[in-house]
């Protein structure tokens, strides 16, 4: 709770400084009427004693504005009333006495402990407090000079140590609430960036199963006019196809808009996204290519071995970029597709090399992009870098294109005294040994 709270509601600080001023004025008003029989003779109000009065309790009023002035004229205007015996001195033969005068300056004291900047702290502590209790023990009785300097030097340091302990209580409790702010912004910011890069993911699996699918209609779409007089049960097998490529087409891009849509439930339920497909799917693959007219020579070697399903899912995804950008750019040619287990490398990899354009290709081909651009490539080398494999792509000695891809395979507990080298380039091109002539 602080100062300016009240049953835990917020108090208008005017409201406060005006309460106290009033209660300070009330006390000052009441003390010659408060002092019992036998007490200390004091000198009868006048109007001098209401002056004084106002002097001492009007200035907490602005104190919130004015916290240093406020004090000293507050603890002036009550060593004048001890000066004129308008009130009973703090300690004298009768007893000590601790009245509204000096639990006001007590007050101010801590107001201003609580309120002022540090250097006005440190002031009244080494300079005003000593002041007051100097000035207060010269104005008593003889005798209760040391007692009353004691006393009012033990109340108004303890005021100002109250005022600066609520002061920093205040401001680590300003603190925690700065940092409290501070992590749930970094949260949110945190938050939108798995967001953002979820779907970001998303995108890069949209493009690789549109462009794959879009690429395998139009070149059967081509091919199906071409040959619709020839041979029309070879067409109405290629329309076929092409109505249950765009049949998956469309049932892919709704499961993605789906996710894509979801904001809450997107990153968290797994069972909003497609299934992802693995190697095993690659035979599928390759059969959808070949019935594009793409001939495709698929082979695998050596024994399989277990892989992360996100290793999985970048073979599958590499091989469907580089069978779809052969359509684009070659047409109706001859692919090679190797897929090598080796285990004694601990490594899997993946070859798929083309022979370029047939010199004799009638068919079209769909066109490629104006500045020989995209995210295929991009994509390739963001999924391979992420399981820690290598990729290499370019055209081959003689004509036609490679790809080449090494993704690593886990290692057992009986090969990890044997863990190999693996360089990062292996001192030449992946692809230079197969130099197949090509029109490309």
């Amino acid at each position: 709770m602080t100062l300016d709270s009240f049953a835990g509601r917020r108090v208008p600080p005017a409201v406060t400084d005006a309460g106290l001023a009033l209660l300070l004025a009330a006390g000052l008003l009441a003390v010659s009427e408060a002092m019992p029989p036998g007490g200390p003779e004091l000198r009868a109000a006048d109007a001098r004693f209401v002056v004084l009065t106002l002097l001492a309790a009007l200035p907490l009023t602005v104190h919130r504005l004015f916290p240093l002035p406020a004090l000293l004229v507050t603890a002036g205007a009550v060593s004048v009333l001890h000066g004129f015996h308008y009130v009973p001195p703090l300690s004298g033969p009768e007893s000590t006495s601790i009245g509204p005068t000096y639990l006001g300056v007590a007050t101010a004291v801590f107001l201003t402990a609580v309120r002022g900047a540090p250097r006005t702290a440190t002031l009244v502590v080494t300079v005003l407090i000593p002041v007051a209790s100097v000035t207060e023990a010269a104005l008593a009785p003889p005798g209760h000079r040391i007692t009353t300097l004691l006393t009012e030097a033990v109340i108004l340091v303890a005021a100002w140590a109250l005022g600066r302990l609520h002061r920093a209580r205040a401001a680590i409790r300003n603190q925690a609430a700065e940092r409290a702010v501070a992590l749930e912004r970094e949260q949110v910011a945190n938050a939108r960036a798995a967001v953002m890069e979820e779907r970001a993911r998303i995108a890069r699996e949209l493009h690789d199963i549109v462009a794959h699918n879009v690429s395998l209609m139009v070149v059967q779409t081509i091919a199906a006019d071409r040959i619709q007089d020839r041979d029309g049960d070879k067409a109405h097998e290629l329309h076929g196809t092409i109505e249950e490529t765009g049949r998956a087409t469309v049932t892919e891009l709704r499961q993605m808009l789906d996710v894509l849509r979801t904001d809450e439930g997107a990153e968290t339920d797994p069972n909003k996204e497609p299934p992802q497909p693995t190697i095993e799917a690659l035979p599928a693959l390759v059969e959808s290519v070949r019935a594009a007219g793409v001939q495709v020579d698929f082979t695998t070697t050596g024994s399989p071995a277990e892989l992360p399903a996100g290793s999985h899912l970048t073979v599958y995804r590499v091989v469907q970029e580089a069978l779809t950008n052969t359509l684009k750019h070659a047409g109706h040619t001859r692919t090679a597709l190797t897929v090598a287990w080796e285990p004694d490398r601990h490594r899997l990899t993946v070859r798929l090399c083309d022979d370029g354009p047939r010199p004799d290709e009638e068919t079209p081909r769909p066109p490629a992009p104006a500045d020989g651009s995209g995210h295929g490539l991009v994509g390739m080398r963001e999924r391979i870098s992420a399981v820690g494999g290598t990729l290499h792509t370019g055209a081959r000695p003689g004509g036609g294109y490679c790809v080449h891809a090494v993704v690593p395979v886990p290692e057992t507990d009986a090969h990890h005294s044997h863990r190999p080298h693996r360089s990062h380039h292996e001192g030449h091109s992946p692809y230079a040994s197969d130099p197949r002539p090509a029109g490309r």
